[in-house]
C-alpha cells in the first residue's frame, strides 16, 4: 500500500467516524448547518454566500430559531477563515446548536477533508446534518477502468463508487460507408482498414497510459460492434493491463451514455469485486492463521503487543472496533511501516469472532 493509499484509507477512517457522529445529531427546528465546498472553489466565495444567508435568517420569525441558524452561521464563517485556501479534495463543514437543553447555546463545528474530491457546491439548513455525499463515499471500495468504444469514438473513464469520471475522449476520422466500385473499392477498404489500425493504437497507448498512472482493481469494455474485440485481441493494450479486464458487454451506445449503460449491464461482475480486495487480505491472514500461526496475532492485547514491537506488516481491523483504538493502532503500525486494512462488516465475520483485529506479522514474537 503506498503513501497515496494509506493517505487515503485515514481520511476515510476519520470521515466515518465523523458520519456516524452527525448522524446521530438532532434539532428541535431546521437549524442545522451542512456545507459543501468542491475541490478548487474559491472559500471567500463561500464566506460571501454564508454571510447573505444569515441577513436572510434574521428575518425568520421564532427567536429561538433565528438565534441558533444566525449564530452557526457565524460560528462557520470564522471556521472557513482558519483555512488558507480550499483542501486538494475541498471541503465539508457542519454547525450547529448542540445544547441538551432547549435555550442553552452551545454550537459546534465540524469540518472534514473528504478521502474523494467533491463535486457538489450545497448549502443546507435542516433538522439534521445533510450526510448523503459523504456516506456515498464511505461505500467506495474499488476504481474501476470503463473503455467503451466503435469506430466513430472512444471514451476513457474510471467508476469510483457509483460517479463515473470521464478521463479520455477521442473521435475517429475513420470513414463510415462508402459508394465506389472496381479497384477503387478495394483500394478504399484498406485505406480504411489502415485509419481504423491507427485509432486502434491511439486508443491502445491512451489506455496504457491512463491505467499506468490511474490503479485500479479492473476494467470493463463495452461498446456496439465487433470493434471492441479488434481493440483486445490485437497488439494495441499491454499484457499487464489486458490481465485486468474483467468484462467485455455489447452494448448500444459510446459516450456518456455508453459508459453509464456498461456500468448498469455489469453490476452483477462490481458486486462481486467489491468485496474482492478485504477478502483476499482476511483470506491470507485465515491461511497463515493455520499454516503459520507463529507469524499472526489476534485480539487487542496480542496485536498490541505485536505493535509495540514494531513486528506487524499487515493490520487488519473490523469496522465495528472502537475507533479511537482503531485510530491509535493504524498511526502505530503505519509510522512503523506496515500496512492496514478496515475490514468491512459484510466481509468480516470471521475476524470478528477472534476479536475484531488481526495481524500477520514479520517475525515470529513468541
Amino acid at each position: 500500500m503506498d503513501d497515496v493509499e494509506k493517505r487515503k484509507q485515514k481520511l476515510k477512517f476519520k470521515l466515518r467516524k465523523l458520519v456516524r457522529d452527525l448522524a446521530k445529531r438532532r434539532a428541535r427546528h431546521t437549524e442545522l448547518i451542512s456545507v459543501y465546498v468542491p475541490q478548487d472553489y474559491d472559500l471567500q466565495l463561500i464566506i460571501n454566500q454564508l454571510s447573505t444567508e444569515a441577513g436572510t435568517a434574521r428575518n425568520i420569525k421564532s427567536a429561538t430559531t433565528r438565534k441558533n441558524v444566525t449564530g452557526a452561521l457565524e460560528k462557520m464563517i470564522q471556521h472557513i477563515r482558519l483555512y488558507k485556501r480550499t483542501p486538494e479534495n475541498g471541503l465539508a463543514l457542519f454547525c450547529g446548536n448542540v445544547a441538551e437543553r432547549e435555550g442553552q447555546q452551545d454550537f459546534q463545528v465540524w469540518s472534514v477533508e473528504p478521502s474523494e474530491p467533491i463535486r457538489i457546491k450545497l448549502y443546507k439548513c435542516d433538522q439534521q446534518f445533510f450526510l448523503e455525499p459523504l456516506e456515498e463515499q464511505l461505500e467506495v471500495k474499488s476504481i474501476f477502468g470503463l473503455i467503451v468504444m466503435d469506430r466513430r469514438e472512444a471514451n476513457i473513464a474510471v467508476l469510483k463508487g457509483k460517479h463515473i469520471e470521464s478521463l479520455v475522449h477521442y473521435n475517429s476520422m475513420v470513414p463510415g460507408k462508402f459508394k465506389v466500385g472496381g479497384q477503387s473499392a478495394g483500394r478504399m477498404a484498406r485505406v480504411i482498414e489502415g485509419m481504423a489500425k491507427d485509432f486502434y493504437k491511439k486508443v491502445g497507448n491512451a489506455v496504457n497510459e491512463t491505467f499506468t498512472k490511474v490503479k485500479v482493481d479492473g476494467i470493463l469494455v463495452g461498446g456496439p460492434g465487433p470493434t471492441k474485440e479488434d481493440l483486445i485481441d490485437g497488439d494495441f493494450i499491454w499484457t499487464d493491463i489486458k490481465k485486468k479486464i474483467l468484462a467485455v458487454k455489447a452494448i448500444g451506445y459510446t459516450g456518456d451514455f455508453g459508459l453509464k449503460e456498461l456500468v448498469e449491464k455489469s453490476e452483477d461482475i462490481l458486486e462481486k469485486e467489491e468485496a474482492t480486495k478485504e477478502k483476499k487480505v482476511l483470506d491470507s491472514f485465515l491461511l497463515y492463521l493455520g499454516t503459520r500461526k507463529n507469524m499472526t496475532a489476534y485480539g487487542e492485547e496480542a496485536v498490541r503487543r505485536a505493535a509495540d514491537m514494531n513486528a506487524i506488516a499487515i493490520l487488519l481491523i473490523h469496522e465495528d472496533f472502537p475507533e479511537d483504538k482503531t485510530e491509535e493502532l493504524m498511526d502505530k503500525v503505519e509510522l512503523a511501516g506496515g500496512d492496514v486494512h478496515i475490514i468491512s462488516r459484510e466481509v468480516g465475520e470471521q475476524l470478528k469472532g477472534l476479536g475484531m483485529i488481526g495481524a500477520i506479522l514479520r517475525y515470529a514474537t513468541a
